[in-house]
């Protein structure tokens, strides 16, 4: 996959596009990214994703915060996976969230980019009032010589697949809902960085995650199978988000994840933890034994679930 952030560089030959965020690049782009490469062969051209590095709300309004499913990194990575030819990095202006979806199509999409066939998403809008449709795109496209596409959804039960979706499933800690729509674990990647100990002294220290990027989603607080990724090697481990109650952690919410049946020191690696599945809530216990009988029970249920994995 060719990636294109140069503003003023024109692709060399045609090609069949679409449009996204992409944030998370999840089995419904997957689908929509397949029927763009489907189009692309059968009128023997090149494929070509348009997407941006900022959020194009955070131009609109300079509060939003996204959740992010996925760093522009992670993004990338994941989408030179689909096969794509190639991925235009688009900086979302004003100027651009200005034009109308005649004006995007004809000076961005068909002059710069050179667009032969758009492909859009089952429910995707642009131009800066967002009102036009399908109907609008392809009256448009017809007037400059661009063919446009609907694409097909997709769906898991009736439900259709989306980045919203997914967020909604991770905020209540349902990672595997999540995962199913993502098509692989959700993770989160940081460097591992001092904590209390705590967990050292009751015989199940933990590496504290700090996440790379502040605005990437940290699933709901509770305890979850993970496993976690660093020197080319997986291991199992129990993870916890949340304040810790029974240790009066107060206000600060920690990622602290328990490698199973492992005691080096891990500070400092950037690693990746990968959600597998929530087994339960954060629970305030009376005393350290408690919560030591605790963590021995959800290290069993953890060592059943990778066992039958």
């Amino acid at each position: 996959m060719q990636i294109i952030r140069n503003i003023s560089e024109a692709l060399p030959e045609a090609c069949v596009a679409t449009i996204g965020f992409f944030d998370g690049v999840h089995m419904g782009h997957r689908f929509l990214i397949d029927q763009v490469k489907e189009v692309a062969v059968a009128q023997g051209v090149r494929s070509a994703l348009i997407t941006f590095p900022v959020h194009p709300r955070k131009v609109i309004s300079k509060d939003f915060r996204p959740e992010l499913l996925t760093t522009e990194a992670e993004k990338l990575t994941l989408l030179a996976e689909t096969g794509v030819d190639y991925c235009i990095m688009l900086d979302f202006t004003p100027e651009i969230a200005r034009l109308t979806a005649r004006e995007f199509m004809t000076d961005i999409l068909k002059e710069r980019y050179n667009v032969q066939s758009l492909v859009i998403g089952y429910d995707h809008r642009f131009g800066h009032n967002r009102s036009e449709g399908f109907e609008d795109y392809c009256r448009y496209g017809k007037s400059i010589g661009m063919e446009v596409i609907r694409a097909h959804a997709r769906t898991f039960d009736g439900i259709h697949v989306s980045s919203s979706l997914i967020r909604d499933c991770l905020h209540k800690g349902d990672v595997q809902m999540a995962d199913l729509c993502l098509g692989y674990d959700y993770f989160l990647d940081g460097i591992v960085v001092g904590g209390y100990q705590v967990g050292r002294k009751i015989g199940f220290p933990t590496a504290n995650l700090g996440v790379d990027d502040p605005e990437k989603l940290v699933p709901a607080d509770g305890v979850y199978a993970v496993h976690v990724s660093f020197d080319g090697n997986v291991y199992d481990g129990m993870l916890n988000i949340g304040h810790r109650p029974t240790l009066n952690n107060g206000d600060n919410r920690s990622i602290e994840v328990n490698i199973l049946h492992f005691n080096a020191d891990i500070y400092n690696k950037y690693i990746r933890i990968s959600f597998v599945k929530y087994l339960r809530p954060e629970l305030k216990f009376d005393g350290i034994e408690g919560l030591i009988s605790q963590l021995f029970k959800d290290q069993e249920e953890v060592e059943r679930l990778f066992a039958k994995r």
